[in-house]
């Protein structure tokens, strides 16, 4: 079988990540790089033996590109996006597709047009562990489920780059606190409740260099309860709980990491816990897989990370940001 052909955009940091993680896809190779700065893509595309590199454009028009990977800031997504989305190519684009509800429905309008594969780059959303969660909600392990708590964060102390960047939609809500919304929405859906209204409580917020930089929302989604926790100026476990009507299932590291997907989780019931295990994955070639997946099937989502789920994000981050702003 053929193998997908991937061009990446934005030759940085998590560019580099998820073509390491290509090398373990079963269904996808390296090559293409695309670059706002072609000589920049030159020296990417030649450490990573990628057959052709270029500036952005020319890289999403190549006839010998299937599909694309967006790296780049969040700014920048939504351009590129529905520029390769409208070339025909698939696209797999990193989390938070863009900073507002409003684009993000621009982008996955575009990509109803086009008929292709469109991903959302969450890849705490593919493998076992993911399958194994929906599992557990699906058969209601634990009985009905009421709430779900979850959090995510570090500290750069620096305090720079583009975590603090306003510029560049910077800010603990887009960069890391899409995890925990991610996951709060998938629970929502999977327990019937992903279609009904959003209703946001109490907002806390920090702000440092004009980013959010520490914030806790309470809100609800239906009926179910959520809490969410982020901040990008202290440690924050990795973790969260997903409160049932027999007792909880209990995410250690709910997010796993960009090389191995997360492996274990606990049920707690009845004042006692048990531990389930599951093989971990290289989680950005699962992702990217679901892309060829897709490609193969002639699907246009994965069923891993529907659109509906993407745009109920984009709406809590941004009614999560705007009442940030208000602290």
């Amino acid at each position: 079988m053929t193998k997908t052909r991937w061009a990446v955009l934005g030759p940085g940091v998590i560019s580099t990540d998820f073509v390491t993680g290509l090398r373990s896809s079963s269904l996808g190779v390296l090559h293409a790089v695309g670059s706002s700065d072609p000589d920049r893509a030159a020296a990417f595309a030649a450490q990573h033996e990628a057959a052709a590199s270029g500036n952005y454009s020319d890289v999403i028009a190549r006839d010998d590109v299937d599909a694309v990977y967006i790296g780049t800031v969040h700014t920048t997504h939504a351009a590129l996006a529905i520029e390769a989305l409208e070339a025909g190519k698939a696209v797999l684009c990193e989390k938070p597709i863009t900073p507002t509800a409003a684009d993000t429905r621009r982008v996955l309008d575009a990509a109803a047009r086009a008929g292709v594969p469109f991903v959302e780059a969450f890849k705490q959303r593919f493998g076992p562990f993911a399958d194994l969660l929906r599992r557990l909600l699906a058969d209601r392990e634990l009985g009905e489920v009421h709430g779900v708590v979850a959090g995510f964060g570090g500290n750069n102390p620096a305090r720079t780059g583009r975590a603090f960047d306003p510029t560049l939609a910077g800010g603990a809500i887009l960069d890391v606190g899409c995890y925990p919304t991610s996951l709060a929405v998938e629970v929502a859906r999977m327990t019937g409740r992903g279609d009904q209204r959003v209703k946001f409580g109490d907002v806390e917020a920090e702000w440092v260099n004009g980013v959010d930089a520490d914030t806790t929302a309470h809100l609800a989604i239906g009926d179910l309860a959520v809490e969410l926790r982020t901040a990008v100026i202290r440690e924050m476990p990795g973790a969260a709980v997903i409160s049932c009507e027999r007792g909880d299932i209990v995410l250690p590291y709910a997010w796993g990491s960009r090389t191995e997907s997360p492996s274990s989780l606990i049920l707690r019931a009845d004042g006692e816990e048990k531990i389930v295990t599951v093989p971990t994955v290289q989680p950005m070639a699962a992702e990217a897989d679901a892309v060829s997946r897709a490609l193969i099937d002639g699907r246009v989502e994965a069923p891993e990370m529907p659109w509906v789920d993407s745009a109920l994000i984009a709406e809590i981050s941004t009614r999560w940001l705007e009442a940030a702003r208000r602290q």
